[in-house]
């Protein structure tokens, strides 16, 4: 089928509220002992661009690490792409000491530039865009378990497709559905909502939920995603990239 063809035929993205963190992360985990594999094994069309390190992030590892089952869902969508669309990895298994970085980074920021706040809707503006870091094994940050991907498309020559906002900017023109909430679209945003549409339902179709606050965000097998989903537990707690470096280094002698 044509890419304009498909395009036009995608539904509109879901809106869904915000997740109600307290309530989600009383969902149970039983880990499945999946490991975190490195997303740089993938074979085209999945290219690997670890943001986070590139930036100079403090922490941040120059890779993107992922569990297996997240691993070969994400390759099972890219190839489910149209023909020259391809899909990039940006972020996966994330260190705490970088969820904490982003985490009073970006709560600095917005209390620079809205004083007034109080601390709980400080807090609640933080949470939109950067989950509270959390290393407890009942309910740990999303990234941290391996479970949580940061994507977006790219064209045959591996740029970026314009998704309407930068990846990370927190603003609300990044919720998913922005683009479907407005009543007229400039041919740019009409692009960048199509764009959207293509990621969010290739991702669902390989059983990954989005964060209703970030278009590039999805889940599979953690906490979120069992709130999504919805599933009765979650498959992925925390995981530590240590010990999973010493189980790759004695698979590979």
């Amino acid at each position: 089928m044509p890419l304009n063809t498909l395009l036009k035929a995608l539904p509109p993205i879901p809106s869904h509220p915000s997740p109600r963190w307290e309530e989600l992360r009383r969902a149970p985990i039983k880990d499945n002992g999946e490991p975190l594999v490195p997303m740089s094994l993938a074979p085209a069309p999945v290219s690997v661009f670890p943001a986070y390190a590139r930036l100079g992030i403090p922490g941040a590892v120059p890779e993107c690490f992922v569990r297996e089952g997240v691993y070969r869902a994400l390759l099972a969508a890219a190839r489910s792409l149209p023909e020259g669309i391809g899909l990039i990895v940006l972020d996966g298994w994330r260190p705490w000491r970088v969820q904490q970085y982003l985490f009073d980074t970006l709560h600095e920021a917005i209390h620079h530039h809205h004083p007034d706040l109080s601390e709980a809707d400080l807090l609640e503006r933080t949470r939109e865009f950067v989950s509270v870091p959390s290393r407890d094994p009942l309910a740990p940050s999303p990234h941290l378990t391996g479970g949580a991907v940061d994507v977006t498309l790219c064209d045959a020559d591996g740029l970026p497709l314009d998704m309407g906002t930068l990846f990370d900017e927190a603003l609300p023109a990044s919720h998913s559905d922005y683009f479907e909430t407005l009543e007229m679209l400039t041919p740019q945003q009409h692009k960048a909502r199509d764009h959207r549409r293509l990621l969010y339902h290739t991702l669902h179709q390989q059983g990954f939920t989005n964060l209703p606050s970030e278009w590039w965000h999805f889940d599979y097998g953690d906490q979120l995603w069992a709130h999504y989903g919805p599933h009765d537990h979650a498959q992925y707690g925390p995981a530590e990239l240590d010990t999973i470096e010493n189980r790759w280094r004695r698979q590979l002698g």
